[in-house]
């Protein structure tokens, strides 16, 4: 409780000095030297005083309870309000959790409606990229002719070329009547598959055009060196004929690269059936070719017939090299010496 009004404390004060003084007089009642009547007086002024700051004491408590009661009332209304603001932020909080648990959920699937997109667009490109690897495939066949290249031409070709190998080991042993016996057998087939080309159409092809040359130039390279090994053929001329068919095999893969359509690949650059380009050799490398095998079958001779060093086969020797030198040089000169495969 605050402290009492001015006016009040003041009423209170005297109030409890009458009171004093009543309880005095009192005292003095049986004095017989004080009248009755002053005392009954002062007395009753006394109890006036008494009266009146009861009144006030017990006004101003109705005032206090009054007050207090008022406070209950405004302490009532705060906690209503502040009930009520509880519920608002509780819903407020619910509202915000709900929402954030919705955009997480919206989230998640834009994330994966994002990734199905991205899959599918993958597999549209992958889908794209094999139709036009096809189509260019397609194109690519239309460009580039395919032939059968398993015909008997081709396998005496290749057969040419593996024996190779053993004919000079043949040789290296000395063993000169086995390499002559295989060096006709090999000639023997090179007149064969040119007869059997040109006698059937179908057992012509292309690759052909380019492998009898080649299996020639491996199977006279490797007589030359062997027999050169042996000292029966002089290291110069053989060094012209190797560097010779070395220069014509380079352009050869040179040819079959710039006669490959893009795109260049070594699968499709070594892809035997896919034609590119014909090798057509000139007269004077048939020509040549025939005295470089007439050369090296007189020098197998020469050691089982005993004419070693003979003044023919010096001559063969420098025939040889005038004709290996023309027959480089109508490559170069001559342009029919080849021609590009193209779409027909």
């Amino acid at each position: 409780m605050g402290p009492l009004p001015a006016g009040m404390a003041k009423v209170l004060s005297r109030t409890f000095f009458a009171l004093h003084s009543h309880s005095r007089i009192l005292s003095h009642l049986h004095s017989p030297s004080l009248e009755r009547n002053v005392i009954c007086t002062n007395i009753l002024h006394n109890f006036r005083l008494t009266i009146g700051c009861t009144s006030l004491v017990r006004m101003y408590s109705t005032d206090d309870k009054r007050d207090i009661y008022e406070l209950q009332k405004h302490a009532q209304i705060l906690q209503t309000v502040i009930h009520k603001n509880k519920e608002k932020i509780r819903n407020t909080e619910q509202k915000l959790r709900r929402r954030g648990e919705n955009l997480v959920k919206d989230f998640h699937h834009q994330k994966q409606v994002a990734s199905l997109k991205i899959k599918e667009k993958k597999a549209i490109v992958i889908k794209d990229i094999l139709e036009t690897k096809s189509k260019v495939k397609e194109k690519i066949e239309e460009v580039i002719e395919r032939e059968n290249i398993y015909t008997i031409p081709n396998f005496l070709c290749v057969a040419r070329i593996a024996m190779s190998p053993y004919l000079a080991y043949t040789i290296l042993q000395e063993n000169y009547q086995l390499a002559l016996g295989l060096w006709l057998f090999a000639g023997f087939t090179d007149l064969l598959d040119g007869w059997i080309a040109r006698k059937w159409s179908s057992q012509s092809t292309k690759m052909g055009s380019f492998l009898d040359p080649m299996a020639d130039k491996v199977l006279v390279a490797t007589l030359f060196l062997s027999l050169t090994w042996q000292e029966l053929i002089p290291v110069s001329l053989t060094c012209l004929i190797v560097a010779r068919d070395v220069i014509l095999v380079g352009a050869g893969f040179v040819i079959r690269y710039n006669s490959l359509p893009p795109p260049r690949t070594l699968s499709r650059y070594f892809d035997v059936t896919h034609v590119t380009a014909q090798l057509a050799p000139t007269f004077i490398s048939k020509v040549n070719t025939a005295i470089q095998l007439s050369l090296v079958g007189s020098t197998l001779g020469a050691p089982v017939f005993n004419y070693v060093d003979h003044p023919v086969l010096q001559g063969l020797w420098v025939l040889t090299a005038l004709s290996t030198v023309a027959a480089g040089l109508s490559y170069v000169v001559s342009k029919n010496t080849y021609k590009y495969i193209k779409k027909r």
